[in-house]
């Protein structure tokens, strides 16, 4: 992060990117193209012209989706925008828009961004949404390098124009004055975030329109928090939400002293990935009842662990028994551990006669555990098999394709980002209120919310969990839909759930091309 610090290089970052990118535009039809890209479009061809500070390169390309062809427009670069407090900063984007362009009263426009805090929005933008992916196997198996995008016929874009956003710290976003640490704080993203939605409403004339939001992960708690600060703050009311891997109240993330309720959480996701690797045949989903276990979990496992100290012998060893069921793992060790599963604790066991770790984003991602004996994983391979993946391809991708030219790391996760996630002492962060009370103030914001059963970073028991207690009187039910799928933290790497995905979003938008 000391590049980013240094506020005395950061002209001289921007000069490179621009002459970089001059030099590009002139070499243009001697770089091949994964799409119809051609040259960049200047304001002659009728779009909106960019700020004075902004650096933005448009060029042209079409998928097929469902047997149709559509074109589009890809605009990528860096809004300048500053904040309330007149900090500023150079946010990096990658929006898509149909051609010829939708009427804005009818053609809705999504906003997208992943989570981390530290991610940048590439995971959805070549995973699941833009025109193109990157190339894996049918159930997201890693490919050996050298790495590809293939044509994406699972694009959101027969439904909805996109715009890909990278918060500042991720991507290509840097601060203009100050600091990068200025801006990773809860209240601060959302402001900074929201006030770029603003400018790029107005900048491109798409107030008029369908307006969505689409988050992974942490980017699900900004969606959220997001919602209604759009709403109260700038005026502007959104239609609906996808919320992938969710998280809303860190609480039902973080077990330990104090709070039991995560064991519960995650336990039903430990029987799914067990059943996976005892009896699973892809596609065809668990044959455990989940459901029967999320109850077994929610009562009298949950109360054996409420009862702390005083539960008796008896009634350990017929829970302790149960849990073994379910989760695969040693009676010994179940009650070793006092009941008390954590999430680490079950990557590391589960296979650990093997010597294998699960990952954390996807159980059914396995790598070498080259200390076994230690009760600490140390990496996690579902993350590290992809990272150099979405890197490469959107490095070469951006270049070659959308015609954007710079030196500096486009941070697919930034390692050095710290957060200020607010509060203190025993206090989670929760913004299941500010989420509850944007669907209360505007009747029409619908919500989808997408779970993976191997997904143990946001266990979709605990999404359940949630997703109830936003929803705690039922008035909202009817605006709520939950959707499951059999694959890990990133739901469309594995290419059964990604269809399922895209059939489940088209209906979610209205289940027709606009």
């Amino acid at each position: 992060m000391k590049a980013i610090r240094a506020t005395w290089a950061l002209p001289i970052i921007i000069v490179i990117c621009v002459l970089g990118m001059l030099a590009l535009r002139g070499a243009a039809e001697a770089l091949p193209s994964t799409t119809e890209a051609s040259r960049p479009t200047t304001q002659a061809d009728g779009l909106p012209a960019a700020g004075t500070d902004d650096k933005l390169s448009v060029t042209q390309g079409s998928v097929t989706i469902a047997g149709r062809k559509i074109a589009y427009d890809a605009t990528a670069g860096t809004l300048k925008l500053k904040d309330d407090a007149g900090k500023t900063a150079n946010f990096f984007f990658v929006a898509y828009t149909q051609r010829p362009a939708g009427e804005p009263a009818t053609r809705p426009i999504t906003f997208v961004f992943n989570g981390g805090p530290g991610a940048a929005a590439v995971w959805l933008h070549l995973g699941a949404l833009g025109p193109q992916r990157v190339k894996l196997g049918e159930h997201g198996q890693a490919p050996a390098p050298p790495h590809g995008l293939i044509d994406n016929p699972q694009s959101w874009l027969d439904l909805t124009d996109l715009v890909f956003i990278d918060p500042v710290g991720t991507g290509y976003s840097r601060p203009v004055d100050g600091k990068a640490a200025d801006w990773w704080s809860v209240e601060e993203d959302v402001s900074s975030v929201g006030n770029f939605i603003r400018v790029f409403l107005t900048r491109y004339q798409r107030w008029g329109s369908p307006k969505f939001l689409a988050g992974e992960s942490y980017g699900t708690t900004r969606a959220a928090a997001l919602s209604d600060y759009l709403l109260e703050r700038l005026g502007i009311d959104v239609n609906g939400i996808v919320l992938i891997s969710t998280v809303l109240n860190f609480q039902v993330l973080s077990p330990g002293d104090g709070n039991d309720l995560p064991y519960a959480l995650y336990l039903p996701s430990y029987a799914a990935i067990h059943e996976y690797y005892r009896v699973y045949e892809p596609g065809n989903g668990p044959v455990l009842r989940l459901d029967k276990v999320e109850n077994f979990a929610m009562n009298d496992y949950l109360t054996a662990l409420a009862e702390g100290g005083s539960l008796t012998p008896e009634h350990r060893a017929i829970i302790a028994k149960q849990l073994a069921e379910y989760t695969g793992l040693p009676l010994d060790f179940i009650l070793k551990s006092n009941l008390r599963i954590s999430p680490w604790a079950f990557r590391k066991q589960l296979l650990n006669d093997q010597r294998k770790v699960l990952g954390r984003f996807d159980a059914r991602v396995t790598g070498p555990d080259t200390d076994p004996a230690s009760p600490h994983e140390t990496y996690d391979p579902s993350l590290s098999s992809y990272l150099p993946i979405y890197q490469s391809t959107f490095t070469d991708y951006v270049r070659r394709t959308l015609k954007f030219d710079c030196d500096l790391n486009y941070e697919v996760l930034n390692p050095g980002v710290h957060w200020d996630f607010g509060g203190g002492g025993q206090g989670y962060l929760d913004v299941t209120s500010d989420l509850r009370g944007a669907m209360q103030k505007n009747p029409h914001l619908k919500l989808l919310v997408a779970s993976a059963h191997y997904d143990l970073a946001t266990p979709f028991a605990g999404t359940d969990y949630q997703i109830h207690h936003l929803d705690i009187d039922g008035q909202l039910h009817d605006r709520i839909r939950q959707t499951y799928y059999d694959s890990g933290h990133m739901i469309y790497q594995d290419q059964p759930s990604l269809l399922k995905f895209k059939q489940d979003v088209g209906e979610f938008y209205g289940g027709k091309e606009r």
